[in-house]
């Protein structure tokens, strides 16, 4: 039972520690610098389609119009909104701009669908893809194309920038967005690293962009289509790479109760692709197995690694001073965890109590939005 133990331990340790070491060294010694072209004449820089899924996001559509219609980017633009079903004044909130956006009206089919019928009416050579919630930096699309100059790139990450890493201490709503801020760093490192020496293991879904002819329809059961199209570009033989010159600002949710669903999705997510895409499993089918192991099949592999080690550790805690420090270092980390969604939870009803009824519409139409858009960076 002890190897049980050693071996648990061993691989949360490889995972959140030994890999990034590894990939530190790695990038070091066998980086893999992507021929970005910042400067290109007008005509050579290709057609972009912009597509944004949204549903019942007339409040913030205008502004996210807006902001892409300011990119510097010198080729042509096209904007594509794609309404899954909305039921609010999405329609009226696109019409001021219907010189400038294309309106796609869908029954409501969930967003891997949208972003299907968007990609269809698109006509632009580069795909980005960008969320309702989110603003770009006004170079942003520019950026993201730069990458494209190199042959060997089929798809591009930008740095999704989360406002609390900004050092306003009131962008700081609570633990739960300052712990998605510090993860999302390190999150951020990774993917910097991976690309350096090969490609990210998917895409920030409020700012990426694909080759068009690489783009595959993706299953309207798909629940992480940043990962699995992206994947997919890793697949066909190209790099998806990370550009932190490339950005879309954000603030991260500080509800405990949304951040606990979009990480049981992200899970979920996860061992969904294995069974869309088997491939990756197969060293000679994956140019990337390795990474893809490290990072992603290691986070699916911790928290059955973290059971063992909590179980054997309990177990064995009569047998030796470190089998018991163990037990007991983890129902302490346990049992402050669970003392601090208890204490988030007691003062988010407290909250709610206190607040006027009047204000409960509005909650309950902006709820929908963030549950089914996912726009807080998912854990991967």
């Amino acid at each position: 039972m002890d190897r049980l133990f050693w071996a648990s331990i061993v691989t949360v340790a490889y995972v959140y520690v030994g890999y990034p070491v590894l990939l530190a060294v790695w990038s070091a010694i066998a980086s893999r610098p992507v021929r970005k072209q910042r400067t290109l004449p007008w005509a050579s820089w290709p057609s972009v389609s912009v597509i944004v899924a949204a549903r019942n996001e007339a409040r913030r559509l205008p502004s996210r119009v807006r902001n892409l219609l300011e990119q510097d980017y010198p080729g042509p633009v096209e904007i594509i909104v794609v309404s899954d079903g909305s039921t609010d004044a999405t329609r009226s909130a696109v019409a001021p701009y219907r010189q400038s956006v294309r309106l796609i009206e869908l029954p409501q089919g969930g967003k891997p669908t949208a972003l299907n019928a968007g990609v269809q009416a698109a006509t632009g050579d580069i795909l980005v893809f960008a969320d309702a919630r989110q603003r770009f930096a006004t170079d942003a699309i520019r950026q993201l194309v730069g990458n494209f100059s190199d042959r060997l790139v089929g798809g591009v990450t930008g740095e999704l920038v989360l406002e609390t890493q900004g050092g306003d201490p009131s962008a700081a709503d609570s633990t739960i967005s300052e712990g998605v801020s510090l993860y999302w760093r390190y999150e951020k490192w990774l993917r910097r690293h991976e690309s350096r020496v090969a490609s990210t293991l998917g895409a920030t879904g409020a700012i990426y962009a694909l080759r068009r002819d690489l783009w595959r329809p993706l299953p309207p059961e798909t629940l992480l289509d940043d990962v699995l199209a992206p994947m997919r570009a890793v697949l066909a033989g190209y790099r998806m790479v990370f550009d932190d010159e490339a950005k879309a600002f954000d603030r991260p949710e500080a509800d405990s109760a949304i951040e606990s669903r979009r990480k049981t999705r992200t899970l979920a997510g996860n061992y969904q692709i294995l069974a869309l895409e088997p491939r990756l499993l197969l060293p000679f089918g994956n140019p990337v197995w390795g990474q893809y192991v490290s990072h992603k099949l290691g986070r699916l592999v911790v928290p059955w690694a973290l059971i063992v080690t909590l179980v054997t550790s309990a177990l064995l805690a009569t047998h030796g001073w470190i089998f018991a420090v163990a037990s007991m270092l983890q129902l302490g980390l346990y049992g402050l965890a669970a003392y601090g969604m208890w204490t988030e939870s007691r003062e988010l009803s407290r909250t709610s109590l206190s607040t006027p009824d009047v204000t409960a519409p509005a909650r309950a139409e902006a709820s929908p939005a963030v549950i089914q858009h996912r726009h807080v960076p998912r854990s991967s």
